[in-house]
């Protein structure tokens, strides 16, 4: 039998206490230590030692490490974590910006080491299924993705604004949907909350394969919405993260005989299918996936290229805002098809 993988988690803040609690409980892997300069404030650690470094960690012997410190500490613990050899899951966004980003590329690629972002989105039920619909031709051509993305401000984030934070999701998940990376973005934001970062952002987009994006995200709503619709040949999909549902509401084949409403309409409305599909916690999944990468299995992850591409789209978002001009990203080096659907 396999020995189990010796894990860590680094920083126990929202994210990691949630990472801590998956590894306690996940199949051929043992959470052997935490790290946080406060030590285990609320207990997630269950029998795991608690250490308050990351050098202290490693001195107990870990084969994998996440990495849920704040944003600006990704690439200082990430390139520890590859000059010791862990393997290495690093919460999103990967880094602060392209240029830590990339450094953290190549140390891992040089090691040899897994290293994956934590774009926990791909792992949602309802966009997994979505994933695996596309794939098999059921929307035919795909003409859009929209997605809204908005609630309250959450007081733990403090590094960095709404674009590098939750818009960064939809950056990778609607590549990821697509098989396609950003080409051109075009945004406007703006700072309402009197912080020091953007905490309201519209934004559009081309994919590399045509496809027309749209994205709005705020933490300036009093309620939560995370919502994905791609829009296609035969109708659209409309997958809401925060259900995990998934539904399709296809092109109509009569057509109304009421002329003004047809053409109104330009497709007919025909029915409507909310799928009944597994409902796994996508946290789990994703720890699945990086434990099975990390012991040579086909796995989907999101590497580390894949993360920096997102950072870089964000940075083409934030640049855009600034200028109001639409912004064209070079051809995508690394990652630019994105990982299969689980």
């Amino acid at each position: 039998m396999t020995a189990a993988l010796r894990a860590g988690v680094i920083g126990l803040g929202m994210m990691g206490r949630h990472h801590a609690r998956v590894l306690r409980t996940l199949d051929g892997v043992e959470l052997v230590g935490v790290a946080d300069a406060l030590g285990d404030q609320h207990g997630p650690a269950g029998g795991a030692q608690v250490v308050r470094s990351v050098d202290e960690l490693l001195a107990l012997g870990i084969d994998t490490a996440v990495v849920a410190v704040p944003t600006v500490l990704h690439e200082e613990v990430g390139l520890r974590l590859a000059d010791a050899g862990v393997h290495a899951l690093i919460e999103k966004p990967v880094a602060m910006d392209t240029t830590a980003a990339a450094r953290l590329v190549d140390a891992f690629d040089r090691a040899g080491l897994v290293g994956a972002v934590g774009h926990i989105e791909r792992y949602n039920p309802a966009l997994q299924a979505l994933r695996r619909r596309l794939d098999a031709g059921e929307l035919g051509d795909v003409y859009q993705i929209a997605t809204r993305r908005q609630g309250p401000f959450p007081a733990r984030i403090a590094d960095v604004g709404v674009v590098k934070d939750l818009a960064t999701h939809d950056i990778d998940a609607t590549a990821w949907i697509a098989q396609s990376p950003f080409t051109h973005v075009g945004a406007l934001a703006c700072t309402k909350s009197g912080r020091a970062h953007e905490d309201l952002v519209t934004m559009t987009g081309r994919l590399e394969d045509g496809t027309v994006t749209s994205h709005l995200v705020n933490w300036l709503s009093p309620f939560k919405e995370r919502l994905l619709i791609v829009t296609g040949e035969r109708g659209a999909f409309v997958a809401d993260t925060l259900s995990a549902d998934l539904t399709f509401h296809e092109n109509g084949t009569v057509r109304s005989e009421w002329d003004q409403v047809q053409a109104f309409r330009g497709v007919a409305e025909g029915a409507s299918t909310r799928f009944a599909i597994p409902k796994r916690e996508p946290l789990v999944v994703e720890h699945e996936a990086f434990r099975d990468a990390v012991l040579g299995r086909s796995a989907d992850i999101v590497t580390l290229a894949e993360g920096m591409r997102t950072v870089s789209v964000a940075e083409a978002v934030l640049a855009s805002s600034g200028t109001g001009e639409t912004v064209r990203l070079p051809t995508a080096q690394h990652g630019s098809t994105q990982g299969a659907a689980a």
